[in-house]
């Protein structure tokens, strides 16, 4: 199983592997104990500390200091003949173990001599006391390394400081002694020093690193001057300590210490070692972590060095400070994207101190009087900061510079949400605010208010409606100042003068004639409170005018949209009093509000149109609702009068006349319209026409200024007035009990409101004589269609069409037009069902042609085409030999109309079709003994091979061919039909003499013919 992260969440539960991981189980060091302590050599001399030795560590003393405060233990004491070996220098002790040996050489020879009486006595005992010697002597040899290592540690341990421990005092140290790194023991005190050493520079558990470890490390590894694989076998030790710590520890807070712990060991180390990391420090091999565990260590520990690193970064940057972040950087291994994103996160955390101090002034209930400028002087703060990175970030020593050097930007930080995006709202107005306080905008205050923009990461839209709201403000108050002070007035061009504010607040020359139109409106909705405007109403509205250069569309238009408002309010309660409401008092309204609002008459005449087409269409929905004719001509004349005694008054007011002047123009308008027509014979069209009479009778007419032309489509207008025109007509229909009906028959009176609705509905003269006519032309169509049942005109039919035309009064043109379209259409069937059925041929076709027929729209295409086919499927096999170029592909064509190119398609595709057909009916005839039928298959046969030229044919049965050229041959045919068929039946010259000779023994005349089969 693999081992997990060193990012491994503490709280998740991980299955111990068979071999666990470090990551997973790191265990304490047998060194340290929970009062260890961790150095600064370099620069907290008084805070080296010791940890408590290791259980195979000597027995200490202290010399300088007391072993508990020593990290590398105590002094350590000589013991047996170490004190006499560290008093000898080399030399002497060379010297001396030379005596030492000599003199028990001859002692023992001495000795061996006198015991034993003979030499050979004497040199057994030269021997052993010589050996004794030679012992004695390796001793002193042997301990040397051991008391070099033993004043190599008393030398170390002796300092404060471990930072001061020089080179050469550890190579005199071995020089004493003659000593190297190769022997066993003085090396072992080496990697000993540098093992408790590194052990209490890296920070134990959740300490963080403060930068200088891996220099403090180095400069004591080299002090030392141990080889890098031997130091790195310390630091994997380390691992091991921390390995079998995190085994012995149960408890999850310990168990995190220690995740942390060799994290900091992996990253320490492998900036100590460089690039041999890769091979002197087997991570993966021996604790089973990954190389990405391994980039997560490093990557994560340079972070939290990097961010230290940034905290003493403030808003005043230098050069300096920036160079040394990016060293920082890259002696901590730092890649250039994490670098730009710590930078970056660290210049957002300084802007947002700044956005939130200046909100909690902005916020305050009890705000200081300098609040604001507390509030500016922060974003000043933000904005100089920014000012600085786009300064730096142009640098031309840039590259040396620290990554992430960029804008502000807020986005990824507490401020970047919609929630806050509020907040950032007003301070970007306050902002604005203060930059017109003093009445202009300066260049460098629009550049500020832009970069502000930027940093909060508003949208341009945004940014435009707060700017645009605080400078219209700003506007407001600077006209108010010219009005008051009377600096405008004094101006010589109050364009030039307006143009100078807009340009002083960099102000929208369009948003500020905007201010200008709604000054103008309030003061225009101030005049008229009192429903009229008085003569100094007028000039004052025109001294603001001139003042503010308002256009005379935008006075038209707020004096149509405000004065019109009041004026469209009398018009509704004029039209709501109704038919009878109409009185005195309403008329004197409405002329007071139409000339004292001072609209002009298309302006009030199009107020009123709107709130009278109103109930015009609420009159039309009620009639089209009704369930029969009668009742929707009922709504229908509702309307009428509607129209003639409240509308007509209406318009008659706002125009300042009388309504009986009103309606004798409209009469005269009406009659002259009509005098122009040539529909005398329509009868309804005459009655509408009003005359003396019926308008003593019917008093005045209706207005028809406001109509509904343009409210309803020209179909639903005509459809209304012919409803009511076959009301007039037919007149008022009555149920009554047993399903029986009775019907009223109306006078000519109807007929004039007839005329009237057709103002109302905006009909053209043109219009309403359509629907007239097209009334009558469906009446006598109607009772043509029964006369002209079969199709067939006689002179009594034609008398007896011409009185029902004098009838209805149908103009002769169009009666005529509508019996020859019945007539035509009962011929067109005629003719179709004859083509049809193959009763019509050619000849016919021509024949009606020249009747002047209109075949072409008689008959469809695919019937004409069809008795193309069939026409020149009969020349094919009528047995004549004939084809005719011209006559098939031009006449017939022309007459059918049928495309030249389509119909030679369609000769060629039925002549190669019947080519071989008829071949195959000669060979059949020829079997049934039947001459004359043979003949005239071969002349068939010819024609198609005159229509499309063929090839020789073959057959199974050449003697067959031969028979049926013999039979041919005897019909006396044209020369050349004869030698085309020799041709198309591959008839040889030979056989062709051998057929003549034979002449009537092979068919004699009269009796039945013998063939050959």
């Amino acid at each position: 199983m693999k081992p997990t992260i060193l990012t491994t969440s503490p709280s998740s539960s991980q299955q111990l592997p068979l071999r666990p991981s470090i990551f997973l189980n790191p265990t304490p060091l047998p060194l340290s104990a929970p009062s260890r302590r961790r150095i600064r050599v370099s620069n907290l001399p008084s805070r080296c500390t010791a940890a408590a030795p290791s259980d195979d560590d000597p027995t200490t003393t202290s010399t300088s200091q007391s072993p508990e405060h020593s990290i590398f233990g105590g002094q350590k004491e000589l013991t047996g003949i170490q004190p006499l070996v560290k008093s000898l220098s080399p030399p002497v002790r060379l010297a001396t173990s030379a005596i030492v040996v000599a003199g028990a050489f001859a002692a023992g020879y001495q000795l061996g001599y006198r015991f034993g009486g003979n030499r050979n006595a004497a040199l057994g005992g030269a021997a052993v006391l010589g050996a004794a010697g030679g012992a004695a002597a390796y001793a002193v040899r042997a301990s040397v390394p051991e008391v070099a290592a033993v004043e190599l540690h008393n030398y170390v341990a002796g300092f404060n400081d471990p930072g001061v421990v020089k080179r050469d005092d550890i190579d005199k140290i071995a020089s004493k002694y003659g000593v190297s790194k190769q022997d066993e023991a003085f090396n072992a005190e080496l990697c000993d020093l540098y093992l408790r050493f590194v052990q209490s520079v890296i920070p134990p558990g959740n300490q963080e690193l403060i930068g200088s470890e891996v220099d403090t490390i180095i400069r004591f590894k080299s002090a030392l001057g141990i080889d890098d694989p031997e130091a790195a076998a310390m630091h994997m030790e380390i691992g091991r300590r921390i390995f079998r710590q995190r085994l012995e520890t149960g408890d999850r807070e310990a168990d995190i210490e220690q995740r942390r712990a060799f994290q900091k060991l992996i990253y320490v180390s492998t900036l100590v070692f460089g690039e041999a990391s890769t091979f002197l420090l087997p991570w993966k091999r021996v604790f089973k972590v990954t190389d990405a565990q391994v980039e997560v260590a490093i990557r994560d520990n340079a972070q939290r060095l990097y961010t230290s690193k940034l905290k003493t970064i403030s808003r005043d940057l230098t050069v300096d400070q920036l160079v040394s972040l990016r060293e920082a950087q890259l002696l901590y291994r730092l890649s250039d994207e994490l670098a730009e994103d710590l930078f970056k996160e660290h210049s957002r955390k300084l802007v947002e101190e700044n956005i939130t101090a200046a909100l909690n002034v902005l916020k305050s209930r009890t705000r200081a009087p300098r609040g604001v400028t507390e509030v500016v002087e922060q974003l000043d703060r933000i904005l100089a900061f920014n000012n600085l990175l786009v300064t730096l970030k142009n640098h031309a020593d840039a590259d040396r510079f620290a990554r992430g050097i960029v804008p502000v930007s807020l986005i990824g930080g507490d401020y970047d949400s919609d929630r806050k995006i509020d907040d950032l709202k007003l301070l970007y107005r306050a902002y604005a605010a203060d930059a017109v306080s003093s009445g202009h905008m300066e260049v460098n205050k629009l550049e500020a208010l832009n970069q502000l923009r930027n940093i909060f990461g508003l949208g341009k839209r945004e940014a435009e409606a707060i700017t645009l709201d605080v400078t219209s403000k700003a506007y407001r108050k600077r006209l108010a100042q010219s009005f008051s002070g009377g600096d405008m007035e004094a101006a010589d061009s109050k364009a030039a003068f307006l143009q100078k504010l807009c340009d002083e607040l960099h102000f929208d020359p369009q948003r500020a004639s905007q201010i200008h139109e709604e000054i103008y409106r309030q003061k225009l909705q101030q005049c008229v409170a009192d429903g009229e405007l008085s003569e100094e109403d007028v000039k004052a509205l025109l001294r603001l005018r001139v003042m503010l250069c308002i256009p005379q569309e935008t006075v038209e238009a707020a004096h149509s949209d405000i004065c019109g408002s009041l004026f469209e309010k009398v018009v509704k309660e004029a039209i709501a009093s109704g038919v009878d409401g109409y009185d005195a008092e309403v008329k004197k309204s409405v002329r007071k509000a139409a000339h004292g609002l001072r609209l002009t008459r298309e302006a009030a005449m199009s107020i009123a149109s709107k709130a009278v087409r109103r109930i015009f269409i609420n009159y039309i929905k009620r009639a089209r609702a009704s369930q029969n004719r009668t009742e929707s001509a009922r709504e229908l004349k509702k309307m009428i009068a509607f129209n003639t005694l409240v509308v007509t008054e209406l318009v008659a007011d706002i125009k300042g006349e009388s309504s009986d002047k009103a309606s004798e123009e409209v009469v005269e308008v009406e009659a002259k319209q009509y005098e122009d027509e040539e529909w005398e014979s329509l009868q309804t069209l005459r009655k509408i026409r009003p005359n003396k009479e019926l308008t003593a009778k019917l008093g005045k007419q209706g207005q028809t200024e406001i109509n509904l032309k343009d409210d309803l489509p020209e179909r639903d207008r005509t459809d209304l007035y012919k409803t009511y025109l076959l009301y007039c007509i037919t007149g008022e229909v009555t149920n009554i009990p047993f399903g029986a009906q009775i019907t009223t028959k109306k006078d000519d009176s109807e007929y004039v409101l007839l005329n009237q609705l057709g103002g109302i509905l905006g009909l053209t003269p043109k219009e309403i004589v359509e629907v007239h006519r097209g009334l009558a032309e469906q009446a006598f169509r109607q009772q043509a269609e029964v006369i002209l049942a079969d199709g067939q005109l006689t002179k009594a039919r034609i008398d007896q069409l011409n009185e029902v035309q004098k009838q209805v009064g149908l103009p002769p043109e169009y009666a005529q037009k509508v019996i020859k379209n019945i007539t035509t259409t009962k011929m067109a069937a005629a003719i179709e069902t004859a083509v049809s059925q193959g009763r019509l041929n050619i000849k016919q076709i021509r024949e009606l042609k020249e009747a002047s027929v209109d075949l072409d729209n008689m008959i469809s295409e695919s019937l004409r085409e069809n008795l193309f086919k069939k026409t020149i499927d009969e020349m094919f096999s009528s047995g004549t030999g004939e084809f005719d170029e011209e006559e098939v592909y031009e006449k017939i064509p022309a007459d059918l109309n049928i495309k030249a190119e389509k119909a030679r398609v369609v000769v060629h595709e039925l002549a190669k079709s019947r080519l071989s057909n008829s071949l195959i009916q000669a060979v059949a005839l020829l079997r049934q003994r039947k001459r004359q039928g043979v003949v005239s298959s071969l002349n068939d046969l010819l024609a198609c091979d005159k229509a499309v030229p063929s090839e020789p044919l073959s057959w199974e049965v050449p003697e067959e061919l031969v028979d049926l050229f013999a039979i041919y041959l005897k019909s006396d045919p044209a020369p050349e039909k004869l030698s085309r068929l020799q041709y198309l039946l591959g008839i040889s010259d030979s056989a062709v003499a051998a057929i003549r000779e034979m002449g009537d023994r092979v068919l004699p005349a009269g009796a039945e013919e013998e063939f050959a089969f």
